[in-house]
């Protein structure tokens, strides 16, 4: 068995797109559930209103790409306010039952076939990302070494971008949360009648969160739709949020650097597994009689596992303080 084979596999993903994408995801739920311990089950609706604000203003507007990455992000700060409006001065969990609802419902609206002249409907939308191609310094079909892993020059400029989004939103997280309105937000969390009671509006504060970090959640959105340079609605199901809860919880809630750690961590702990177990199944003399579609399965339960367990011994994460995940139900 090839272990360092796998290990260069699992490595590729610990610093590859899908692990920037995640990460993205996780930034603007650690704002909602970390910081101002809102439920978001629906953190990737507003990616889809990302990917789509680009592939729809560019491909069926033919609008310059700039203004589709505008588009998106406002796209995703609406949809913030339109489920933030009814729900916030309520129990968290109907904000839950909303989002999860709302990107459902979002999903199946794109890929309807009544939808087909804008989205694209089940095929979705490509031929978009020529522009953030053509900023690339890397030769697309030319493939590049980085750490001692060899990736192609268009993943190699989507992963100098996204690591610098992601740097870049950490400084600004770092920033707010160190500001008085994230020490209101942290009270808020805490205790939203002491809260009001000093005479802080609880509602616009949540509010704010929720619109904050669903553009980023859009943003992710984007991210990810010019470095697959496609947009298929079926990727944008209700499992990607819970993917990235699942960065989030590894990497620590609360914290600035926890949600990437976390999704860096995701990826590997998933790849892994998933290398290991296809070289054993492969060759003349498997070692094990497992099909394609039960290793795909056993990762994620073994992944699945591993989170339980970490939620009994050490429910803050790899890096964060148990205090903070102890909310004010």
């Amino acid at each position: 068995m090839d272990i360092l084979g796998a290990l260069q596999v699992s490595f590729a993903q610990l610093i590859g797109p899908s692990a920037i994408f995640y990460a993205l995801l996780a930034i603007g739920l650690n704002l909602h559930f970390g910081y101002a311990g809102l439920l978001n089950f629906g953190q990737i609706g507003f990616a889809l209103l990302g990917g789509y604000g680009v592939g729809i203003m560019t491909v069926t507007y033919d609008q310059p790409l700039w203004l589709g990455i505008l588009v998106g992000l406002a796209l995703a700060g609406l949809l913030a306010v339109v489920l933030g409006i009814p729900t916030l001065r309520l129990r968290a969990d109907y904000l839950a039952i909303a989002t999860i609802a709302a990107s459902e419902i979002l999903r199946l609206a794109f890929r309807s076939t009544a939808a087909d002249p804008v989205t694209g409907s089940t095929n979705g939308l490509f031929g978009f990302a020529e522009p953030f191609t053509r900023m690339s310094p890397f030769d697309s079909g030319r493939q590049y070494s980085l750490l001692g892993l060899r990736f192609y020059g268009d993943d190699l400029w989507a992963m100098v971008v996204g690591w610098t989004l992601v740097l870049l939103l950490c400084g600004l997280v770092y920033l707010l949360t160190h500001s008085p309105w994230g020490r209101v937000l942290k009270a808020v969390r805490e205790d939203e009648d002491a809260a009001r009671a000093l005479g802080k509006n609880v509602f616009v504060y949540k509010l704010q969160a929720l619109v904050l970090g669903g553009m980023i959640g859009g943003l992710g959105g984007i991210f990810n739709a010019l470095q697959t340079k496609s947009i298929n609605p079926d990727f944008y199901s209700t499992a990607q949020t819970f993917f990235a809860f699942g960065a989030l919880i590894l990497g620590g809630a609360a914290t600035v650097f926890g949600p990437v750690i976390g999704a860096m961590v995701f990826w590997f702990l998933l790849a892994i597994p998933d290398a290991l177990l296809r070289q054993a199944i492969s060759g003349p003399e498997p070692l094990l009689a497992l099909s394609e579609q039960q290793v795909g399965a056993i990762r994620y339960v073994l992944l699945g596992l591993l989170i339980a367990a970490l939620m009994v011994f050490r429910p803050q994460g790899l890096f964060g303080n148990k205090r903070e995940v102890q909310l004010n139900a």
